[in-house]
């Protein structure tokens, strides 16, 4: 069975190459294909995945092209985490976003707006070739904005596209072990959009335990999320929060963070990938601890403006990951083998949500097999998450007419309609800048 990766050559692939190499059963993915289009950064990724597979026998074959009809061909999954720009594009939306005084980051804001109208007509291509060249194929999204870019594809896709993340699985994973849960056993209650969610109960064995969580202040200052809100907005809230809501809850509080931060995120990421690949280019680098050493200092630093903001301390060492490697490999397992799983994922919502329309892409857990995945039924969101929710997709909807039609009015929409843009004069010199910094944004050339 074939799995393409379109962005083959991202640093997070060997990721997913080690959670195939632990799946030795009937049905396994035996032959990856990497695309992208940098050669360079194939050869690298190409070199850790191969000393990934020394010494296992039955090690996923690897090929790599710079030909994405290639690579699509012949294809059963397609996982799709292409970063249209590279992160010097990411680090451009950042700092055009914090000049103006509003939050940059990738998936929220002023930043996933611009990411998404970068990505959308690329995302949109991706999706016609698939159709066209592997029409049985299922395809795997982890591209940024997520939820964004699933709806956009599955305009052409159908429900054979889905989208992963793994913060509402981590999450969940969290919360189950505080309350001395394994997380294999537990019903999550969490909906939402992608990077915008509530884990809203958390039964075992039939029991919701969340309120036993919400009235435990050791608990509650033991894990992630309960640090970086606080027990009080927890308890208010009477769910947990998606850690990305720390960006609505306490946005002044992180725009002030990350404009007195040393480096963005983005820029922080370019320069330390930048090393990795350059030092890849070494014959006698060890590529997978080199490959280590740099994911090593990447998570520990994950979300750190936000939790200085909060005063939540350092990460946790070993935080209990939900995994997207291994959500994606539960997911091909489930449809490729018929072995029925529960997973959250980003889907055509259908009558889930009803203050959404049909084809609206949510987070929620669905079920999965052979027939790909189905939402489950979810209490309505309270009216606070409803407003957000509903805002959101408003601005999503038109990141995607904007990026069909070219009209740069309707991208600055999408920016002023943001709950985290203040400004609709913001919201068009936000487009005029990103419009400047950007040539993948030349086509919004229609007033």
């Amino acid at each position: 069975m074939k799995l393409a990766i379109l962005g083959g050559g991202g640093f997070r692939v060997p990721l997913v190459y080690g959670a195939l190499l632990g799946d030795h059963a009937e049905g396994r993915v035996t032959e990856v294909t990497l695309h992208d289009l940098d050669s360079a950064r194939l050869a690298a990724v190409a070199r850790v995945l191969g000393e990934q597979a020394d010494g296992i026998p039955d090690a996923p074959a690897v090929t790599v092209t710079t030909d994405v009809d290639e690579a699509l061909r012949g294809a059963a999954f397609v996982f799709s985490a292409i970063r249209v720009g590279e992160l010097e594009g990411r680090a451009i939306d950042e700092r055009i976003a914090l000049d103006e005084g509003v939050l940059g980051q990738e998936t929220v804001g002023a930043g996933g707006i611009a990411y998404g109208l970068r990505t959308v007509p690329v995302a949109t291509e991706i999706a016609r070739r698939v159709a066209r060249l592997a029409p049985d194929a299922w395809v795997i999204n982890f591209t940024n904005p997520a939820g964004l870019v699933t709806e956009a594809m599955s305009r052409h896709l159908g429900d054979r596209v889905m989208g992963i993340c793994d913060t509402p699985v981590g999450l969940g994973r969290r919360v189950a072990r505080v309350l001395g849960a394994d997380p294999d056993r537990v019903w999550i209650d969490y909906v939402g959009l992608n990077h915008l969610g509530w884990l809203r109960g958390l039964r075992i064995d039939g029991r919701d335990e969340l309120p036993r969580l919400l009235a435990d202040d050791t608990a509650l200052d033991s894990f992630e999320e309960g640090r970086l809100f606080g027990r009080e907005w927890l308890r208010a809230l009477g769910a947990i929060p998606n850690e990305y809501l720390h960006y609505y809850y306490f946005n002044r509080e992180a725009v002030r963070a990350y404009r007195e931060a040393e480096q963005t995120r983005g820029a922080f990421l370019r320069d330390q990938q930048a090393m990795f690949y350059e030092a890849m280019r070494d014959p006698a680098a060890p590529p997978l601890a080199t490959w280590d050493r740099t994911r090593a200092e990447r998570e520990a630093t994950y979300m750190a403006e936000n939790r200085e903001a909060a005063g939540a301390g350092e990460r946790d060492t070993d935080p209990e990951s939900g995994g997207y490697e291994q959500v994606a490999l539960a997911l091909m397992r489930a449809i490729a083998r018929d072995e029925r799983a529960t997973l959250i994922l980003n889907v055509r919502g259908g009558a889930t949500l009803d203050v959404l329309d049909a084809d609206a892409v949510i987070e929620v857990p669905c079920l999965v097999d052979a027939n790909g995945a189905r939402p489950l039924s979810v209490a309505p969101l309270p009216h606070h998450a409803t407003g957000l929710v509903c805002a959101v997709k408003a601005v999503e909807r038109e990141v995607m007419a904007a990026a069909e039609s070219g009209s740069r009015a309707t991208a600055a929409k999408a920016f002023a309609l943001h709950p985290l843009v203040d400004s609709v004069t913001v919201a068009r010199r936000l487009v005029d800048g990103y419009a400047s910094g950007h040539p993948g944004l030349a086509y919004l050339n229609r007033k």
